[in-house]
Parts: C-alpha cells; sequence; structure tokens
C-alpha cells in the first residue's frame, strides 16, 4: 500500500511538472503582477484535477524507475510544460510586437503605457491591445481550450517517449514563423498607412523646406491613426485570438 501511494504521488508530481511548466510561461497565469502563491496554487489545483485522467501516461515512469530515470522524467516534463507555454507566449509577444509598431505609425510611441501584465513599460496602444487580447481570451473561454491542449498533449508528445529536443526546435520556429506572418498581416493598414502619410509628409517637406512640416503634419498623422485604428481594432483583435485558439486546439 506504502508502495503504491508513493508512486501515485511522484506520478501525480509529473503530471504537475507538466502543468506548472506550461503555466510558468503561458499568457494571462504567468503575470508578474499575480502573487506566486497564487499562481503555485492555480497550478497544483488543475494538477488535481486533471491527474485522475493523465496519471495513466506518467505512472509507467515511475513503476521500476531508479532516482536517475525519475529525474530525466521530471526533467522532460518540465521541458515539454516550458515549451506549451513558451510557444502560446510567442503569440503575445508578436502582438506586442506589431502593436509597438503600430504605436510608432500613428504617432504614440512616446507615450508611455502602464505596464499591465508585465514589468516593462510599453506604448498606450501596446498596452491596451496586450490587455484587451489576454481578456478576450478569458471571456471566450479559451483558457479552457489550454486545459483540454495539455490533456491532449500526452497524445502528441507522449510522457514515455521524453523531450525531444529536435521536435521542439522545429515546432518552435514553425510557430514563430507562422506568429510572424499574422501579425504582419493583421497589422498591414497601419504599415501601410505609416509609409503613405510618411511619402506625403516628406514630398510636402521638399516642396515648402521653410515651413515646419513636420510638427504641424503630427496631429493630423495621430488623428488619422486613430481613425483607422477605430476601424480595424475589432478586425485586428479577432484575427489574432482566432489564430490562438487555432493553435490551442490543434497545437
Amino acid at each position: 500500500m506504502t508502495e503504491l501511494a508513493s508512486e501515485t504521488i511522484l506520478a501525480v508530481f509529473l503530471v504537475f511538472c507538466r502543468i506548472g511548466g506550461c503555466l510558468m510561461l503561458m499568457p494571462g497565469f504567468s503575470s508578474s503582477r499575480i502573487p506566486v502563491q497564487f499562481r503555485l496554487f492555480i497550478a497544483v489545483a488543475i494538477t488535481l484535477t486533471l491527474s485522475p485522467m493523465l496519471i495513466g501516461y506518467t505512472r509507467p515512469l515511475v513503476g521500476d524507475g531508479t532516482p536517475a530515470a525519475m529525474l530525466q522524467a521530471i526533467v522532460s516534463e518540465l521541458l515539454i510544460g516550458v515549451l506549451i507555454g513558451l510557444v502560446g507566449r510567442v503569440f503575445f509577444l508578436g502582438l506586442q510586437t506589431i502593436a509597438v509598431a503600430v504605436s510608432q505609425s500613428i504617432g504614440l510611441s512616446a507615450m508611455p503605457g502602464i505596464a499591465v501584465e508585465e514589468d516593462t513599460q510599453l506604448p498606450t496602444v501596446a498596452s491596451l491591445f496586450s490587455l484587451t487580447a489576454i481578456t478576450i481570451m478569458f471571456i471566450t473561454d479559451q483558457h479552457w481550450l489550454l486545459l483540454s491542449g495539455l490533456i491532449d498533449s500526452y497524445q502528441t508528445l507522449p510522457a514515455a517517449q521524453g523531450f525531444d529536443a529536435q521536435g521542439a526546435l522545429i515546432n518552435l520556429t514553425d510557430q514563430l514563423s507562422a506568429v510572424f506572418f499574422l501579425v504582419l498581416r493583421i497589422g498591414s493598414p497601419f504599415l501601410v498607412y505609416s509609409i503613405v502619410i510618411n511619402l506625403a509628409i516628406g514630398i510636402t517637406n521638399k516642396l515648402s523646406p521653410q515651413i515646419p512640416v513636420y510638427f504641424i503634419s503630427m496631429p493630423f498623422v495621430t488623428a488619422g491613426g486613430l481613425i483607422l485604428l477605430m476601424m480595424v481594432a475589432h478586425e485586428f483583435l479577432a484575427n489574432f485570438i482566432d489564430a490562438f485558439g487555432i493553435w490551442l486546439v490543434g497545437g
């Protein structure tokens, strides 16, 4: 009985390693604004909830395993969880990057926003997009898709096979490429706006160099950018959240 209980505890701990590693980096759960104790409590609560469904995948690793094999299993599960969380964070890092570019294109990059999820300050538009995307993620119940994806990960990334570094690197680079094209696509209206408006300002400055065109044009650049932002913000965030949800479902 004691041996069975010990194996069960170790198997549950392996489940915790994957779930905890994922939540350590996953946006919405890993914010430094959330107390560490609360994040640990969430990881433990999710582990205890999902363990009855997942313990069958991790129990064979602790049956007759030596301490060295157990340590290898712990590290492997941690790395798999970190990989899942890192890919999820790549989406939001891409969103923050294109949001900073949007801020620059409409002349609001000099206005610092409030650091909500991270300690690093971002421009106002970037902070707004980041906070809104995380809020929509929870409103649309995509955090439940995350838990479902963690369960399905034991089929696609079996615990018995260990951590595949080459496969993880390929997966990460593929997602980086996909996220790059995603944010480039959803941010393209602002990039086109920036090119056109700066070209017009440059031509105007060449035609009348005596006039301080830059200072005169900035209010109009910002006003036009805000109008464009009002027109496309819904589609901007909708496309991003849809792509993030597709990744949660399909991996």
